[in-house]
């Protein structure tokens, strides 16, 4: 149950948002508030991480990107001059020699079966690699460039984007499972630091697969689950009705899985699961000791986190309507969904929501603010002979990282809990 606390401050952010609502407009509000419940699904999955199993994840980005990927290639219309080339056909050859490659990396690490033991094992394994790699490689490097001379690009599948955010959770939780085989095994510390890696690696690759992403040349329109805009115009609404009613259609669509996630979330960790997870959080060693599979957990609530965050990427890129794995960028998608979680309160599903809506909302505003206040002092100065202040606008775009600090500042001093904090029950 939510408490008289979170009542009190989810009622003032509500106030926040029609105060700021009635300045911007209902048109500017909405599109914030679609933005802000994206987030508030990605901070959730974070919180599960975070403060349901104490993973330390940096990853962040990597999987927002992987989502927004996934709803590219699922919603995006087809590229008839792919399907109609021997892409698909240089395409299929590059997947068997990849299936190819895995099952002979797949025996190798299995040859003790058959008596190869050892340093003679060893070097199977790095031969074995080394062939897989080499065989992909002369497949996919020919059909890349093939493609990319020919048709452009893959193209997408012209399904519907809730088709894509679904794909897009299951495709981040499959990368997070590899991710989690290599790296949950690494102390604290190191964790956070192998998936800040693997995030780059993963930017790297989408920015560079243009036969696939279309790298730095970006994807756009990409198609909305609801009417858009011009549907709603080409059926007699005024401009800016029509730009109300869609964005309100998007952000229905967005708070019914919000919701959903929400309470499977919320009741599973009501149970003995989230008891047990709690166990293993606070001491991994005593939790070993009772017969729990430590490892297995914090896979599975790392998976688990991860389609969460794959979902809210791929929300957020199907409402911008582009794909440009270019604008990603730490700071935006990493940093500022841990601020999120830590002054919302770690542990607390509310708390979660709660901070990404306010984060969002205080990082989106900071802004033209900041702009508005700087014209103000700059005119005032103009009128007493002490000159404009100059690049106000770069200085206003300064001010959302300052701002942002003073927030986690007061947040850590007056609330380092969070403004919602975890509530545990101990029964007596």
């Amino acid at each position: 149950m939510i408490g008289r606390r979170s009542l009190i401050l989810f009622a003032g952010l509500f106030a926040l948002f029609v105060v700021i609502g009635a300045f911007l407009g209902t048109a500017n509000i909405s599109l914030l508030l679609v933005q802000s419940f994206a987030y508030a699904l990605i901070a959730l999955g974070l919180n599960i991480q975070w403060g349901y199993g104490g993973l330390f994840n940096f990853g962040i980005m990597g999987m927002l990107m992987v989502g927004g990927a996934a709803v590219t290639f699922i919603s995006f219309p087809v590229n008839g001059a792919f399907w109609s080339s021997d892409g698909p056909l240089m395409l299929g050859k590059a997947l068997l020699a990849f299936i190819a490659g895995g099952a002979l990396v797949f025996g190798a690490r299995h040859a003790d079966r058959i008596g190869i033991k050892g340093g003679w094992r060893t070097a199977l394994i790095v031969v074995a690699w080394i062939v897989a790699y080499i065989g992909y490689r002369s497949q996919i490097d020919p059909a890349a460039a093939y493609i990319e001379g020919s048709s452009g690009w893959v193209g997408g599948l012209g399904l519907n984007p809730v088709l894509g955010w679904a794909f897009g959770g299951l495709l981040a939780g499959g990368v997070a499972y590899v991710v989690g085989r290599i790296c949950l095994g690494l102390r604290t510390d190191y964790l956070a630091i192998a998936t800040i890696g693997i995030s780059e690696i993963i930017r790297a690759l989408l920015k560079n697969m243009d036969w696939l992403t279309r790298g730095t040349l970006t994807v756009s329109p990409i198609p909305w689950p609801v009417p858009q805009p011009q549907d709603l115009q080409a059926q007699g609404l005024p401009i800016t009705e029509s730009f109300i009613y869609a964005r309100l259609g998007f952000l229905a669509v967005v708070l019914v899985i919000l919701a959903a996630a929400f309470f499977l979330v919320q009741r599973a960790y009501a149970g003995p699961w989230g008891r047990m997870m709690r166990a293993i959080r606070d001491n991994y060693v005593a939790a070993a000791s009772m017969g729990k599979n430590v490892t297995r957990r914090q896979l599975e609530i790392f998976v688990l986190g991860s389609v969460l965050m794959g979902i809210g990427g791929a929300m957020l890129v199907s409402f911008q309507q582009i794909y440009d794995p270019g604008a990603y960028q730490p700071i935006n998608h990493t940093f500022l969904i841990w601020v999120m979680v830590i002054v919302g309160g770690a542990g607390n599903n509310w708390g979660a929501v709660f901070g990404a809506l306010l984060i969002y909302i205080t990082w989106m505003i900071s802004d033209p603010v900041s702009q508005w206040l700087f014209n103000g002092i700059s005119s005032w100065s103009v009128e007493h002979g002490w000159g404009a202040i100059p690049e106000i606008q770069s200085r206003a775009s300064q001010m959302r990282v300052f701002v942002l600090g003073v927030v986690i500042t007061i947040a850590l001093r007056y609330a380092p809990r969070g403004l919602i904090p975890e509530i545990v029950r101990r029964e007596k």
